[in-house]
């Protein structure tokens, strides 16, 4: 009788702490939009532009940090990644001019490709069987929804006791003290003989030329648009644009007594929300059409968006969209991870992943970007929301033509 193989390992559980410590600080910047804009007196648009930048160098970083965990080891790609994060959070600290962050969020932002999904989810992807793949690629990437729980509320409650630039130190000193865990983390190289002997450029030329690479390219865009525009401004919509907390209501009586508080809250909600939704997505890229799937949640995001902004923003309707979209959050990482492992295999997947989430950071620098600029000009962020509606649906319908037959099975590509 064969043995099953364990879902749970070392190097899964591991994978998991350094997601989960990296997402929670990376979910915690549009925490400090606020505080940091009435300190130095500084335009929206000033922040969320080194937050912009942080989500762009994040992307160019991924395919980066991917290719040097195929060459050096993943080890070293996360010591590496972990060092440049710390360093990032620690000058940002002491940066009093808007250029100071801006500069200084490029080392985090590839701090954060280094101890993020590019390198994790390979290093994860290769180490499980055929038959938990989807599942570990899902736990991991729930992971991050994990630091999303506590990672928002936790610099809100510190940031009651302490200013923003102590926040940034103890951050720093949380990314270095993940490192203490990498040497469980001995992942073999699961890959087949013909993938082995296939160069980078090799497997890189093929998935160019192939159609299917390109919409699942194009379709990652969407999800860092909408994904990081939340992440950074939706404290600060909540805080301005939503109605009063009523005293003697449920959220009053369990504490959140203001709109800044419900903000912080709302993006643990949506982490929380989201562990299940990736879990189920996980679950369900295993037995059904990984792009069907896809697509499915594009438009599901579509609906949620459009239906949240059409009517009167209240800290019950801002509750609700909060646990809507987080089931709907992350549940794409996996199966876009899940996709690209399948169709071009294991060996160069971090690269091959990495250069699709820069499509998905491209979305973020924009999301992020657009959404600072459209409030100073319009005072709100409505046209912003909207465009993000638009861009949510393109996704659902380039990801219905993608061939998810494995590139080594078309003869005309092999």
């Amino acid at each position: 009788m064969q043995q099953r193989t364990p879902l749970f390992t070392p190097v899964l559980v591991v994978g998991c702490v350094i997601i989960l410590v990296s997402f929670a600080i990376r979910a915690s910047f549009g925490v400090f939009q606020i505080p940091i804009a009435e300190e130095f007196g500084w335009l929206r648009a000033e922040f969320s532009l080194a937050i912009a930048i942080q989500n762009l160098a994040w992307g160019i970083g991924q395919p980066i940090f991917g290719a040097i965990a195929e060459k050096i080891g993943d080890r070293k790609a996360i010591v590496f990644g972990a060092v440049i994060y710390a360093a990032g959070l620690v000058l940002s600290a002491f940066a009093t001019l808007p250029i100071e962050h801006q500069i200084y969020n490029w080392l985090v932002g590839f701090g954060i490709a280094g101890t993020g999904f590019g390198v994790i989810l390979a290093v994860v992807g290769r180490a499980a069987s055929d038959e938990n793949r989807s599942m570990s690629l899902a736990i991991a990437t729930a992971a991050g929804s994990a630091g999303q729980v506590f990672g928002a509320p936790l610099a809100e409650w510190m940031l009651t006791m302490m200013s923003w630039q102590s926040v940034f130190l103890i951050f720093a000193v949380s990314v270095l003290a993940v490192l203490l865990t990498l040497p469980l983390m001995r992942a073999p190289a699961l890959a087949s003989k013909a993938e082995l002997e296939e160069s980078m450029g090799q497997i890189l030329v093929k998935a160019f030329k192939d159609p299917s690479y390109t919409l699942i390219f194009l379709g990652f865009f969407s999800c860092g648009y909408q994904l990081a525009f939340v992440t950074a401004h939706f404290p600060a919509f909540v805080t301005e644009m939503c109605g009063p907390i009523m005293p003697g209501g449920v959220l009053h009586n369990l504490g959140i007594t203001t709109t800044s508080a419900l903000g912080a809250v709302a993006i643990s909600l949506i982490g929380l929300a989201n562990i299940g939704g990736t879990l189920l997505a996980g679950w369900a890229g295993k037995r059904y059409s990984k792009k069907y799937l896809l697509a499915g949640i594009y438009t599901a995001r579509t609906v949620v968006a459009a239906a949240f902004i059409m009517f009167p923003i209240t800290p019950e309707t801002v509750i609700l969209f909060s646990i809507a979209m987080g089931a709907l959050w992350l549940a794409t990482v996996p199966l876009t991870s899940g996709l690209v492992a399948h169709i071009y295999g294991l060996r160069y997947m971090g690269t091959l992943y990495g250069i699709v989430f820069f499509s998905h950071q491209l979305g973020s620098f924009l999301g992020v970007w657009l959404g600072g600029r459209m409030y100073d000009v319009y005072g709100d962020y409505t046209l912003v929301w909207w465009i993000g509606v638009g861009v949510g649906a393109f996704s659902a319908i380039v990801h219905l033509p993608i061939r998810e037959k494995p590139l080594e099975a078309r003869p005309q590509l092999a």
